[in-house]
């Protein structure tokens, strides 16, 4: 056997991921640092909402506010995370700067006042921004173009949600159903590990969860165990997270496209979604449901939030269908902000009951529910199982043993399975595989 080393092949590579280090670590400090401000600020109005629950009977004027705002300045950065995608697909027309500082005031309007959204897509969109701005000041060409807007989204996923790993992969996962090109994996590495650490460098942290069962699990179990009885309820389990991503994003461009039909002039949309939500809450006579859900407010201690549904009683039977509810009308009727904090609650909460009907345990279920439908909504399983260990090893060195990881995996990819082509992101492409 002959051995060749291909020496230019090697100088080749290295020149690679040097460029792509050069380029990606200013660039992702960057977005670290404004994610860090967004998230601190998202901190803030959210208290102040809290304070101040009068605030959401204001929704449709700031749905207004917010609509016209995209309406006068916007042009393309409307179409937020599918513009970006696309122009990983297609360059043509790039992504305008004006997008981050636009989906940040957005944002930070829906939660103010109560809107149910989240704060990935707004990670997200700073992240392409940024990037494509760097992009154009360095003349990059179309292929580097495309490497890095994918980076863009790696740096504010990892950043967003402290999630370096699923932040690489997410980013590569995201853009086509059944297909991953690895050319762009090293730099959305550089790019999500730097975002983050710039982020957490800032003092912003991340909300850890308590999985209590892998602790109790591994205590009994020398290498990686299985219930098998367990494995077939998460199976079940994993057929309801992906029917309700289904559900979920079904109704979310269901609603869109009614405000379309229906309402001609776009910035008058968030303002009838404003006043549906105001009409939700007073018919349920809880707020539980507005805002991100992920921390209860101090008044009301007892709250259904994505931190509750980790406890028996912490969610009750329909938290996730209302969840589910508040957030579809709200952005489908136009406010901005993210969908996948949403879905995490959703999952977490549908994950509560389901433990409690299948006789599981509740925060495994919860844990498992968070993840699964967010992957069944984004069709993106591999990296929401490698989130479900970023997120909840932190507490539990005893993951492995527990089997946690392979019941993530299965919860994750039966649940993107069963979920078929349906998806949050419209600009998302499929690869058709030939029939045997």
């Amino acid at each position: 056997m002959t051995f060749r080393w291909n020496f230019r092949e090697h100088i080749s590579l290295n020149i690679f991921v040097f460029k792509w280090l050069a380029i990606c670590v200013p660039s992702a400090a960057a977005v670290g640092s404004v994610v860090a401000l967004f998230m601190w600020s998202l901190d803030h109005v959210t208290e102040l909402h809290w304070h101040h629950p009068w605030l959401l009977y204001l929704l449709p004027l700031a749905g207004i506010a917010s609509g016209y705002l995209y309406h006068r300045c916007g042009s393309t950065a409307e179409a937020g995370n599918n513009l970006i995608i696309e122009q990983i697909h297609e360059p043509g027309g790039g992504v305008p700067t004006r997008m981050a500082p636009l989906i940040l005031i957005g944002t930070l309007i829906t939660h103010l006042f109560g809107g149910s959204a989240g704060r990935e897509g707004t990670a997200v969109q700073i992240g392409g921004s940024l990037f494509a701005t760097f992009g154009r000041w360095l003349k990059l060409n179309e292929a580097d173009t495309r490497i890095l807007l994918t980076s863009g989204i790696a740096a504010g996923f990892g950043a967003v949600f402290g999630t370096p790993l699923a932040g690489a992969i997410f980013a590569i996962e995201v853009l086509t159903i059944g297909r991953m090109s690895y050319t762009a994996l090293i730099p959305c590495l550089m790019a999500s590990i730097v975002g983050d650490q710039v982020n957490t460098a800032w003092g912003v942290g991340h909300t850890q969860y308590q999985v209590a069962w892998a602790t109790s699990a591994s205590e009994t179990a020398s290498s990686i165990s299985l219930d098998w009885k367990l494995t077939g309820k998460v199976a079940i389990a994993a057929g309801c997270f992906g029917l309700t991503s289904v559900l979920f994003v079904e109704l979310m461009h269901g609603i869109s496209e009614a405000f379309k039909r229906t309402i001609s002039i776009p910035w008058l949309r968030p303002a009838v979604g404003g006043m549906l939500l105001i009409l939700l809450t007073r018919a349920l006579r809880d707020q539980d449901y507005l805002g991100l859900g992920e921390f209860a407010n101090p008044q009301t201690p007892d709250a259904v939030t994505i931190q509750s549904c980790f406890f028996i009683g912490g969610a009750a039977m329909f938290s996730w269908w209302w969840k589910l509810i508040f957030t579809t009308v709200t952005v489908g009727s136009g406010f901005k902000g993210g969908e996948v904090t949403p879905l995490f609650f959703i999952g977490a909460a549908l994950g509560n009951v389901l433990g409690h009907l299948l006789d599981a345990p509740v925060d495994l279920m919860a844990a498992l529910g968070f993840v699964a439908v967010f992957a069944g909504a984004t069709n993106t399983p591999l990296a929401c199982t490698i989130m479900a260990i970023e997120l909840f090893e932190h507490k539990h060195s005893s993951l492995l043993s527990s089997g946690f990881i392979i019941y993530a995996a299965i919860a994750c990819f039966l649940s993107w399975f069963l979920s078929g082509h349906s998806c949050i992101y419209r600009a998302q492409r499929a690869v058709t595989l030939p029939a045997p």
